[in-house]
């Protein structure tokens, strides 16, 4: 039998850590729990979890900072929990490197969803380290190229790196080179099971063209009332 994913679940609430590790031990998860920021950079360390279920709002070291911490050498996957629906800090959540977010009160089942489909995600994408049996063949537009069997994307020879829902949304652009994306088929795209908003979608677009324009590039075109397509012709 395969070993369970550790979820590490981080939240100063115990009664919310209790509700989330029931839903997550109900949907075949084993579950680490940390009730500060500093104590869920120790447990990265000692347990290497999965993923982390991370709250923003904790006292002393919040939830974004932890992230911060965190992806300075690991890139686990993060879902963000918030006790207010923030514009700002979803937009911040996602752009550190966050791979969704949910806003208390959320459902369990819903948590659960969202945290299968991640890892899902980043269990098909290989690590940028992992060598290749056969030599790959990378999706190839003007300066953009992305390794789809290395995880790996560059502008220009320079290597820009990418979160897992980063690379698969710049992907599917990529594949369909000129045709214009809803949000909603962005959804479909990247998120198998379609449990994200569209401000997620906006937000990790943002992201990807940061990452890009500091390397020199220009990726994602906004078709204003449509939503996105490729950039380069």
């Amino acid at each position: 039998m395969a070993e369970r994913p550790t979820i590490l679940i981080v939240d100063d609430d115990p009664h919310l850590r209790d509700i989330v590790r029931f839903a997550l031990e109900q949907g075949g998860f084993r579950v680490e729990e940390a009730a500060d920021g500093q104590a869920a950079v120790e447990q990265v360390r000692r347990v290497s979890p999965a993923l982390i279920v991370l709250d923003i709002m904790m006292p002393e070291m919040d939830g974004l900072e932890v992230c911060r911490e965190v992806r300075r050498s690991h890139e686990l996957p993060i879902v963000f929990l918030s006790s207010r629906d923030d514009e700002v800090d979803r937009i911040l959540g996602l752009e550190l490197g966050g791979d969704d977010y949910l806003t208390k009160p959320f459902s369990p089942r819903e948590l659960v969803a969202r945290v299968k489909a991640v890892l899902r995600r980043a269990r098909a994408a290989p690590k940028p380290s992992a060598p290749s049996a056969t030599e790959s063949r990378p999706l190839l537009r003007g300066p953009l190229k992305l390794d789809e069997e290395l995880f790996r994307a560059w502008w220009a020879e320079k290597e820009v790196v990418l979160t897992v829902t980063e690379f698969h949304l710049l992907a599917a652009l990529l594949r369909v080179p000129g045709k214009v994306f809803t949000r909603d088929e962005m959804m479909t795209r990247v998120y198998d099971d379609g449990v994200v908003s569209e401000r997620t979608i906006d937000s990790h677009v943002r992201r990807v063209r940061q990452k890009f324009a500091a390397a020199g590039g220009e990726v994602i075109e906004t078709v204003h009332g449509l939503g996105y397509r490729l950039a380069i012709p």
